[in-house]
């Protein structure tokens, strides 16, 4: 079977950071919410997409 070698390591890097906080997704979260604050990148976001409605005959 074939291995994606970038994959595996964001697997890793996932599972090491849940491991570092207990698997507590609001600890989690919060920890990343914390690094979007303090970083120096630019952060775009999109308002969601509605749905188009198509007219049905």
């Amino acid at each position: 079977m074939w291995k994606d070698k970038i994959i595996e390591e964001i697997y890793r890097i996932r599972e090491e950071h849940a491991k570092a906080f207990n698997y507590d997704l609001q600890a989690i979260c919060d920890d990343l919410r914390q690094k979007q604050a303090v970083s120096s990148r630019q952060i775009i976001s999109q308002p969601l997409k509605q749905p188009s409605r198509q007219n049905s005959k």
